[in-house]
């Protein structure tokens, strides 16, 4: 009887590994197969889209506006059946999107216009790169809905421009990765760009602003973790989250490890009309924020641009919200309401008149 071969009897005999496939193929994936129309999402969260008051067609017609795209691990986050789920509002067109309205206009915080390509620097210590034009998630309030994002896309041409103007500008001890969303970018790029700014002395911090991972959160993969938790210079991410509800398990393990690699790891929200304009939500969010390893930053007044009115709260309303969200948390988890306007040297905090 003839013996089958095995792995002992056979000589000389290297064995192979099986291919590892990177996360990031994993989150590029998810990416990908986004929900881009409305009759698609509400199909998928078993909405009844014939109970609506205005028809799915005219809501859709906002995409012209502004498109549409929602990756499906952030639609799990949503409640089946619930129109006004928090998440769901905040990123479906909407037939509210065409209201014109006084004082709301396309450049809210006058951004659009910069000396040197794919950077904002309106702060005087800190410099912003506009490093992707896209997001995972567009979200409709957004304030650089309007931004021209084709005029400011750099390329791997255009870093050594970057690195020079921040190298030249000692006032200058923090850059800011923002966009569109920065970890748009892969990992190699990201890393690269930032060891270059990592070797100018004057830099202290790098501060990236991101939602990504709030709505794909297996983008904080090994690959990210490994190459920010070793700058020289201190990381920070501030992630970008309105409601308790998105703060998944998974991104709460993996901000569990960010924490645990040296980055500090803060939030920072924006107050959306039926969203989180109640006391009650945004306890909720801080509590559920600390729970995962995310310290509350900012209060974000909405910022005032043309196709989001319907996203607004007045003044009044925010500091009546705030005086209740003090009574009900410790200072820690309390985030500091603030309005960015044009021209002003920082972010400008709301007097809560509270004093007796």
């Amino acid at each position: 009887m003839k013996q089958e071969p095995t792995m002992c009897n056979i000589p000389h005999m290297r064995i192979i590994p099986k291919k590892i496939h990177s996360v990031e193929t994993h989150w590029q994936k998810e990416l990908a197969n986004s929900f881009t129309t409305l009759e698609n999402l509400l199909t998928y969260l078993q909405i009844d889209s014939q109970a609506l008051p205005i028809s799915v067609a005219e809501h859709s017609k906002a995409r012209k506006l502004f498109p549409m795209r929602v990756p499906k691990p952030f639609a799990d986050l949503m409640e089946a059946g619930n129109w006004h789920d928090p998440l769901l509002q905040q990123v479906i067109p909407q037939h509210a999107e065409f209201i014109e309205k006084s004082g709301f206009v396309a450049d809210p915080l006058e951004e659009q216009s910069s000396k040197q390509k794919g950077l904002i620097h309106k702060y005087k210590s800190r410099v912003l790169m506009v490093l992707k034009g896209a997001c995972a998630v567009n979200c409709r309030y957004c304030f650089r809905r309007h931004f021209p994002y084709q005029d400011n896309h750099i390329r791997s041409s255009d870093h050594a421009n970057i690195v020079k103007y921040i190298s030249e500008d000692s006032t200058l001890n923090e850059v800011i990765f923002s966009g569109g969303d920065p970890l748009m970018a892969n990992d190699t790029q990201l890393a690269e760009i930032a060891s270059q700014i990592s070797n100018i002395p004057h830099i202290k911090r790098l501060r990236i602003h991101t939602r990504l991972p709030v709505v794909i959160p297996s983008r904080l993969n090994d690959e990210f973790i490994a190459w920010i938790s070793k700058l020289t210079i201190k990381p920070v991410l501030v992630l970008h989250i309105n409601h308790a509800n998105e703060v998944s398990d998974s991104l709460a393990h993996r901000c569990k490890q960010l924490v645990a690699a040296g980055v500090t790891v803060l939030n920072q929200s924006v107050l959306l009309k039926n969203i989180n304009d109640n006391a009650t939500d945004l306890e909720h969010l801080s509590e559920r924020l600390f729970e995962a390893n995310i310290l509350p930053y900012y209060l974000h007044m909405f910022d005032r641009v043309q196709g989001a009115v319907h996203f607004d709260v007045k003044r009044d309303e925010a500091r009546a919200i705030m005086a209740e969200l003090i009574k009900r948390l410790p200072g820690f988890l309390v985030p500091k309401l603030v309005q960015e306007f044009a021209g002003q040297p920082g972010k400008t905090p709301i007097d809560l008149g509270l004093e007796p």
